[in-house]
């Protein structure tokens, strides 16, 4: 492994030279940045792989809805639409893609937007909508928009401060990016992550002029489809997992730890499922021997394969702080910034 880092080390050096020499254009005003007259929020990471934006998204969403009118903007990644669309109930995730869609039908109050072009869908949406805050889904590196307020998220077993710039590692640039966030989530991070153990980890942020705060995954007590079955029921049950994201260890570990006999296809994160692919699952469905089956996916996933697939069930997840004190100085940061936004 260390010889193949090696070997791609000229193609990270190029890969650096372009990413900040396109952030130095940003930094210094050469390329233009567009503000806007309300809070636009970032939520992103420094790395490619699933950190947990989603959850994270909408956390600030539940967060947000019952005070400030909120909109959500995505690029809308694998959609089979381009330019802006705003969400409405005769969409589908093909028009969208599969997290707008997941956003749009949990929030009913909240408006959801796509647009590549995100300083664009910016301007659509407060044509379109009255909107108090905008929160710009995967947008950390989107520097077109200039956001008045960065969330970097950063997984507790994969810290970008330990890793290196693509290909030999997986950010996707400089490590200094992080100058721009106004607060750090580690997230992923086990139940009960002693305090020490935290503040080491927050010691390591000690250069930047970010807030470091602590999250972890919490699944739902049951899991939703055609009627809802307790999780600690599932032990009865023979179950087909299917998963089509960036990293389904934690999920794995959340049912193995739940007794759940489980055989799982695993899919590619944003997985567009064929007609193959469906043929598949349903054929090793079928070859479940027992009547206590059904299939279980992400809730994300769950989004692609509702009409597809019968005997479907998803499991619910939300991020929350490991300690109630980090949630309320979290919650207050993020509200003032709106509130005191000029």
């Amino acid at each position: 492994m260390k010889y193949l880092r090696f070997l791609l080390f000229p193609f990270s050096f190029i890969y650096y030279l372009i990413t900040s020499i396109r952030n130095f254009l940003y930094d210094n005003q050469i390329l233009k940045s567009y503000s806007f007259s309300i809070p636009i929020i970032t939520v992103g990471n420094l790395s490619v792989g699933g950190t947990g934006k989603t959850p994270q998204i909408e956390y600030l969403m539940a967060l947000l809805k019952d005070t400030y009118k909120t909109a959500v903007l995505s690029r809308g990644y694998k959609r089979k639409t381009s330019g802006f669309l705003l969400i409405n109930k005769d969409n589908t995730y093909v028009d969208s893609g599969d997290e707008p869609m997941q956003y749009f039908k949990k929030f009913s109050n909240i408006s959801v937007a796509v647009d590549e072009k995100r300083a664009r869908g910016i301007q659509n949406l407060l044509r379109l909508k009255e909107t108090d805050v905008v929160l710009l889904d995967d947008a950390f590196q989107h520097r077109k928009v200039k956001g008045s307020y960065a969330i970097l998220l950063t997984k507790y077993n994969d810290l970008f401060i330990k890793d290196f710039i693509l290909p030999v590692g997986n950010l996707r640039e400089s490590r200094r990016g992080v100058q721009r966030a106004n607060a750090i989530v580690v997230t992923k991070c086990p139940e009960n992550l002693p305090l020490k153990k935290q503040e080491a980890i927050s010691k390591l942020f000690n250069t930047y002029n970010a807030v470091v705060f602590f999250s972890k995954i919490s699944y739902a007590s049951s899991i939703r489809g055609i009627n809802e079955i307790a999780v600690n029921e599932l032990s009865n049950y023979k179950v087909l997992l299917i998963t089509g994201i960036a990293n389904p260890t934690s999920l794995l570990s959340f049912l193995k730890s739940n007794n759940v006999d489980f055989d799982h296809l695993e899919y590619p994160d944003h997985h567009n499922f064929i007609e193959k692919d469906i043929l598949k699952i349903k054929k090793r469905y079928q070859e479940i021997a027992t009547k206590n089956k059904l299939i279980l996916t992400t809730e994300k996933d769950f989004v692609r394969l509702e009409f597809k697939l019968n005997n479907l069930y998803y499991l619910p997840i939300k991020t929350a702080f490991l300690e109630e004190k980090q949630q309320i100085n979290f919650d207050d940061l993020i509200l003032s910034h709106i509130k005191n936004f000029k």
